[in-house]
């Protein structure tokens, strides 16, 4: 297994522990709080991942005199699993686009993950792979058959290794950039051009460390390129086919994010709020009942093409965007026709 794999699947943190501070909890600092918990925990260990960002109070980084308040959520991330070796195979269903000797291409839905983490031990993808695959290879952080991943709320195409050799040729494809993959995704806002490219170095955000930032500068982060086309206008938001040049944690979440067009429902990156649009109730109404028939961010990895390892042909494959964000989109579709 080369490194590349390891370049394309190392940005993931970890959640390790949770604590939610009691209705009770008088003001502490957040570094004596963690000793009180965490057993064999010193005081040392706990400040250093304090000062590498590591311990996020509601989601927010902080230092380690933050003083702890009743109902705060405090969490300790970390870059490598709490159970690395927890892997449980599970008969789960798996929408199954292509196989064959080398290679699997799997049609994932939304809210599934990828792989095991933190809360996460079951129901992944990976737990499901490895009861219908036997001996899938592992790349260098330990899991199966993986050299690229989607969100857990992103539904859409995966292709994942059988042999070691798929893993190492398909892992090489990635890093060098000759797969093709396209997303669709609703926006929110009227794009202003038919179509365009964001450039802008990716990174773990300095303020939460469960976000991803762009730095355009290029003095932090890897380097990104995100090309976009119109697909279709609802004057609110917009629907864009996303071509990815790169592959970065986030990508498409944050690079719209980062143009002022975070995609629609998107908690974590602010699309989950009414971000363009008038101040009507109704208009509201009609929002909110979106956010419900698509209670996820609207994005949908579409197509994917590679080079077959060991044929060499190239494969491409499409899938139909899922009910959910299908629905959505006919809702805003019906929407501005009757605004006209």
């Amino acid at each position: 297994m080369n490194d590349n794999a390891e370049e394309i699947l190392n940005d993931d943190l970890y959640e390790h522990y949770r604590f939610t501070a009691a209705i009770g909890q008088e003001p502490l600092r957040v570094d004596k709080f963690l000793m009180n918990f965490i057993e064999n925990a010193t005081r040392n260990k706990i400040q250093q991942a304090i000062k590498a960002g590591n311990v996020l109070v509601n989601d927010q980084v902080v230092k380690a005199n933050y003083k702890v308040k009743p109902h705060d959520v405090i969490k300790i991330v970390l870059a490598h699993p709490p159970h690395e070796n927890l892997l449980v195979a599970e008969d789960i269903p798996i929408d199954i686009v292509y196989e064959d000797d080398e290679v699997i291409v799997v049609n994932k839905p939304a809210g599934m993950v990828v792989h095991p983490g933190h809360g996460n031990y079951s129901g992944t993808l990976v737990n499901g792979l490895i009861y219908h695959i036997e001996n899938l290879p592992k790349n260098s952080n330990e899991r199966p058959g993986l050299v690229h991943r989607i969100d857990k709320d992103t539904s859409g195409l995966l292709v994942v290794a059988k042999t070691e050799f798929s893993m190492a040729n398909l892992a090489g494809q990635f890093f060098d950039r000759t797969t093709q993959r396209l997303y669709y995704a609703l926006v929110w806002g009227n794009m202003e051009e038919e179509e365009g490219t964001i450039e802008g170095n990716i990174g773990r955000s300095f303020k939460n460390r469960l976000q991803m930032d762009v730095f355009p500068e290029g003095d932090f982060g890897k380097h990104a390129v995100t090309h976009y086309k119109v697909i279709e206008r609802f004057n609110y938001v917009t629907l864009v086919q996303c071509k990815l040049e790169t592959g970065r944690t986030h990508q498409i979440r944050a690079h719209f994010k980062h143009i002022g067009h975070p995609l629609f429902n998107d908690a974590r990156y602010g699309g989950d709020r009414i971000v363009k649009g008038t101040t009507f109730t109704k208009y509201k109404q009609f929002v909110e009942n979106c956010f419900k028939i698509l209670p996820r961010q609207a994005l949908h990895a579409k197509t994917l093409g590679f080079t077959h390892p060991t044929t060499q042909e190239f494969l491409n494959f499409n899938s139909e965007i899922p009910e959910d964000m299908q629905l959505c989109i006919e809702k805003w579709r019906n929407y501005t026709v009757n605004q006209k």
